[in-house]
């Protein structure tokens, strides 16, 4: 799951970006072909990887990769070389021969307690509230598939525990793990649900046409996982902005703050929720 994550950090620096991104993959790769033991590997990369033709229909797992920025077109880079190990060392039709079980996952744009990353819309809108300044939002109209964070790691274990289990070839490929179709929304909309969760704040469009490129519209297709795998999200978007609100605002609170209580909590109510519904 290392990689460098920020999608403006790339534009500063891009050969790190690659450096980390995709030979940081390949060389996980490489040394688990060189051990050369039966073992299950899920390759985190992200909902970036595809070519974004800004289309209205979530993106599949077939759809072409690729990437318009440098964190883009890395994280498409990194798939391509999982997939090659994947064909050229780990064929899942010779599975019983060789043991090693390669897939790749991509996520929607997560958000959860512990986030305290530069250019993320939610740590960035939590330190503007906390010291009750007006946050500058850059593309307020932007939509993403937004989720918890506890959604697609539910999916990454699903999967790897499926896999260490079942040894089926038809689970080595690629996943997405996103929200239900419908749940995507706009940085604007997430922003001001947020604010109320919090109890106030305020922020302001800060669009710049000269700006660095980043896609308008994202939508995943989770299709796949739900039928191949049986897994859904369990918690929507609201309640995804609720928990990380909450989360956020113990931190500030607590003194000192120890959020171990808060990550547990979080973890136990996911497991205790119900799936959503197909």
């Amino acid at each position: 799951m290392a990689a460098r994550p920020i999608l403006r950090e790339s534009y500063l620096q891009p050969r790190e970006t690659f450096d980390v991104n995709v030979m940081g993959t390949v060389s996980l790769l490489e040394a688990v072909r060189q051990l050369a033991k039966p073992s299950v590997l899920i390759v985190v990369t992200s909902d970036k990887c595809y070519e974004n033709e800004e289309q209205v229909w979530g993106y599949r797992e077939v759809d072409c990769l690729g990437g318009y920025d440098p964190y883009s077109a890395s994280k498409a880079a990194a798939e391509i070389a999982t997939a090659a190990y994947r064909r050229s060392f780990f064929p899942p039709a010779q599975l019983d021969r060789h043991g090693i079980q390669v897939a790749s996952v991509r996520a929607g744009n997560v958000i959860g307690g512990g986030d305290w990353a530069k250019d993320r819309i939610v740590p960035d809108l939590v330190r503007h509230l906390s010291a009750g300044q007006c946050l500058p939002v850059r593309r307020p109209s932007s939509v993403r598939p937004w989720q918890h964070v506890l959604e697609p790691l539910s999916g990454y274990l699903r999967l790897a525990a499926r896999m260490l289990v079942a040894s089926d070839p038809r689970l080595c490929g690629a996943w997405n793990f996103g929200p239900m179709p419908g749940e995507e929304t706009t940085v604007c909309r997430l922003i001001e649900q947020f604010i109320r969760e919090w109890g106030g704040g305020s922020w302001q469009d800060a669009s710049d046409p000269h700006q660095p490129h980043e896609d308008d519209v994202l939508r995943l297709s989770i299709d796949k996982a739900v039928h191949q795998l049986g897994w859904r999200p369990r918690w929507g978007v609201a309640e995804a902005v609720r928990r990380s609100c909450a989360w956020y605002r113990r931190f500030y609170q607590a003194k000192p703050p120890s959020m171990l209580g808060a990550c547990l909590e979080d973890i136990e109510a996911y497991e205790t929720t119900p799936l959503a519904a197909s």
